[in-house]
């Protein structure tokens, strides 16, 4: 416990430090340059065939030159099968290069990944996973999503981890990721200069989260009602585009011509017409309410002890302490590492993929190339910030410990095995990695094992090593 202690006084361990990582800012910006050029480009090959077309058309009717194909620009008589293109024009080239939102990406990840089995790194970095998965939003949106889903975990999740939850709430909610993840940019108010002129109106989305999700939770004591008025009360929350009419592209800005105007009612408090400052005043309150203070205990506690049998008096621990220091992340934290039915438990946890490879990573060194990271977490069902819906991934252990999803495990150990080859002792790393916690079957299973390569593999399906 001391350790974990120790750590958590350190708060600056949790961020990463790279100059190549580029602030949402700037990957948006870069984003919607791309776009622009990868739509002038699609242009400039449509106007290229055009024109080619047009000439053809001529050179036809005088030379009675064979007809061009249209899908693909050649020459062709008629049935005649078109032989692949000796050059492709330059802006063809330029719509077949990596676009600059999976450049991005990729270079999040590994820094994510580098960070993630860093020596020193433990229960922080864990933390981070954890609410990076409260607070998820998903890539499957769009490249919009993907060029900022590392800068938003860099930005809205780490400095926070250890700090207020309002603040984190806050950064949460004002961050483009999230706006544009749950649609709040298209959020208008009904009433407001913009819906009366254009006649949009709201958008839910982000509202229902907050307080179904992120705050409050399914049972937290709101009704739709409440949705609706929290909908209203942060309409006008919205980030800069390309046009950059509001301002600087890739920016958070509260569009007042957009912002449903007049007082709401919110959790039986009225929130004055005062702009910004209503939804910043909402969100603060529905943060210290003290059904979000349950509801943030329990998650922690199901992810860190047991989602099938959650110790109520640690849940009742950790509720208390939310509430007494004004939602203190590192406090609570603190409470969960103190209380002894933390360290009491059977161990019935199962890593995630992200948490079982990251593992690996540490004993076997860093991964060279993207590859060796996403395959397979998208083999194992979980893609890097690629959430199937808001709710974030499963964090019920049987989700990862079905039939399929161990034989996917077996099938990858085994792959990651015969690359290491022969580099590890295997009955020795177990020693090292488990020590007392190494039970007598898996001791022997490894040691048992026809080869290196096999003894590793057996380690990395080891009950030890897949759960936490």
């Amino acid at each position: 416990r001391g350790a974990l202690r120790q750590e958590l006084s350190v708060g600056n361990v949790l961020q990463i430090a790279d100059d190549s990582l580029f602030s949402t800012k700037l990957a948006l910006q870069k984003s919607f340059a791309e776009q622009r050029e990868v739509v002038q480009a699609r242009q400039d090959n449509r106007d290229n065939i055009r024109e080619m077309l047009v000439a053809q058309g001529r050179l036809q009717k005088s030379t009675g030159i064979p007809e061009m194909n249209a899908d693909s620009g050649m020459m062709q008589a008629p049935n005649a099968v078109a032989p692949p293109s000796a050059t492709a024009p330059p802006s063809a080239a330029r719509l077949q290069m990596p676009q600059i939102e999976q450049v991005i990406y990729r270079n999040e990840a590994m820094a994510r990944i580098k960070k993630a089995i860093e020596p020193e790194i433990g229960i922080g970095e864990r933390l981070v996973l954890f609410w990076s998965n409260h607070f998820c939003v998903s890539v499957r949106k769009g490249q919009l999503v993907r060029a900022v889903a590392g800068a938003f975990e860099r930005e809205a999740i780490r400095p926070f981890v250890l700090g207020k939850f309002s603040d984190m709430l806050l950064a949460v909610a004002k961050h483009p990721a999230m706006l544009a993840f749950l649609d709040n940019r298209q959020s208008v108010g009904p009433n407001s200069l913009a819906g009366k002129n254009r006649k949009i109106g709201l958008n839910e989305n982000l509202a229902r989260e907050i307080l179904e999700l992120h705050t409050l939770g399914v049972n937290g004591g709101y009704a739709q009602t409440d949705v609706t008025s929290l909908a209203k009360i942060i309409t006008g929350w919205t980030f800069v585009g390309a046009q950059e009419r509001l301002g600087e592209t890739g920016t958070f800005v509260f569009a007042t011509n957009r912002h449903e105007p007049g007082g709401q009612m919110l959790l039986g408090k009225m929130y004055g017409s005062s702009g910004m400052e209503q939804g910043e005043n909402a969100l603060r309150d529905i943060a210290r309410h003290p059904s979000t203070a349950r509801h943030i205990a329990e998650k922690l506690v199901r992810h860190f002890i047991s989602d099938e049998k959650p110790p109520q008096a640690v849940i009742t621990k950790l509720a208390n302490v939310f509430q007494q220091t004004d939602g203190d992340l590192k406090e609570v934290s603190l409470a969960l590492i103190n209380h002894d039915e933390a360290w009491t438990g059977d161990l019935t946890k199962m890593r995630t993929p992200y948490e079982w490879l990251s593992a690996i990573f540490r004993i076997t060194g860093s991964p060279r190339e993207f590859g060796q990271l996403l395959q397979p977490l998208n083999v194992m069902g979980a893609p890097l910030w690629a959430v199937p819906g808001p709710n974030g991934f499963s964090d019920i252990a049987n989700h990862w410990a079905s039939p399929e999803s161990l034989r996917t495990r077996l099938d990858l150990s085994a792959v990651i095995s015969r690359r290491q080859g022969d580099r590890f002792n295997p009955s020795e790393l177990a020693e090292q990695l488990f020590s007392k916690a190494l039970s007598m079957e898996t001791a022997q299973a490894i040691r048992r094992a026809e080869s290196k390569q096999q003894g590793l593999a057996i380690l990395l399906m080891a009950p030890e090593f897949q759960r936490r």
